[in-house]
């Protein structure tokens, strides 16, 4: 059944690429300066470099250039990455817990991360480090904190119970989030940059950003779509996987900590952006299935287009004002998680 169809998906992740690829020349065109498609095409190209003389950018302003290349591409790539890892951190999540559910921040990820960026904001830590702000790092440190907090405790032996990081999860989350009102209350004058740090952006995008977290996340994304075949036996029931000869505690671990890893990465460079990891996996499982072999690879570009579609929305769609890209989200992921909530009643998960 796989095989027969395996081309068919190369079909349909080609043409998610395609619509990707579409997407972000009309995203770096938009802006308070409209560039042309064209222009835009090649400066791009004129940045390959066996490319780079056959392309005459000569007579394109360089203010334009700078804009692309300095401004909006990084923010491109940026939204992206933040929106391909959401992605398929939910669908690994949703996977482990087979919760549809779930989402990248269920282990705390948001709430650590909303924390220390927090505890930044308020000390006034506006140092750069390689151009990593240094609420950027609290917010990480934060993040991989509380997860590895909840991880143990819920971790009984050397066994791992689902439900018990979902408890867990859910107490340490509310325990920080008091704890970031208080710090609110007793802050007044940081207030404003706090809840815009919470609710998501990408403006101060730039390429040092970029070069520090694509390495880790792209290992990341390679070893959580090795172990497809696991996840796809943990799915249909643990005893099930077990005979299988799968190795199930091994199998949540590395996924677990894996996936919490790459959601901490998310969350230092763009804030909290809700509803990517939740309805993007969600949407392509009720299209595709529940085969991770294929719904990992599309979650991952699907993931990407639709962060990319709603920060371009969060930097246009006034003039003059950016809205936070986790509003956008929210205007769409809840009424669409609410649509396919319904819709999906009479279907069980797998």
């Amino acid at each position: 059944m796989y095989l027969k169809q395996k081309k068919y998906y190369k079909i349909y992740i080609f043409t998610l690429l395609l619509i990707f690829i579409f997407i972000s020349i009309i995203a770096t065109t938009l802006g308070t300066v409209k560039i042309p498609a064209k222009d835009v095409v090649k400066i791009i190209l004129s940045k390959i470099s066996f490319l780079s003389k056959k392309v005459d950018i000569s007579n394109i302003k360089k203010s334009n250039i700078f804009i692309v290349i300095n401004i909006r591409l990084p923010r491109i790539i940026l939204a992206s990455l933040v929106g391909a890892v959401l992605s398929i951190v939910g669908t690994c999540y949703q996977a482990i817990f087979r919760n549809p559910m779930a989402d990248p921040y269920v282990m705390g990820a948001s709430s650590g991360a909303a924390f220390g960026a927090t505890f930044g904001i308020i000390f006034g830590l506006n140092n750069t480090i390689l151009g990593f702000g240094l609420t950027s790092l609290f917010a990480f440190t934060g993040a991989l904190l509380t997860t590895l907090i909840v991880y143990n405790l819920a971790k009984v032996g050397s066994k791992i119970s689902t439900t018990s990081i979902l408890l867990a999860g859910i107490v340490i989350s509310s325990l920080l989030s008091s704890i970031i009102s208080i710090m609110m209350v007793l802050n007044h004058n940081e207030l404003a940059k706090i809840v815009t740090w919470t609710m998501g952006s990408f403006n101060g995008a730039n390429w040092k950003q970029i070069i520090i977290v694509i390495i880790p996340i792209f290992l990341g994304v390679v070893v959580l779509f090795s172990m497809t075949k696991e996840m796809n036996a943990v799915v249909i029931g643990e005893e099930s996987a077990k005979n299988l000869g799968v190795n199930v505690e091994l199998v949540k671990k590395v996924i677990l900590l894996l996936s919490s890893f790459l959601a901490a990465c998310a969350v230092s460079v763009s804030g909290i952006i809700g509803f990517v990891g939740l309805i993007v996996p969600h949407l392509f499982r009720l299209i595709f299935g529940s085969d991770h072999r294929i719904l990992i690879p599309i979650s991952v570009v699907g993931g990407a287009i639709f962060l990319l579609i709603c920060d371009t929305l969060a930097r246009t769609a006034l003039n003059g004002i950016e809205i936070p890209v986790g509003i956008i989200t929210s205007i769409f992921g809840g009424p669409f998680f609410l649509y396919l909530l319904r819709k999906s009643k009479r279907n069980k998960f797998i």
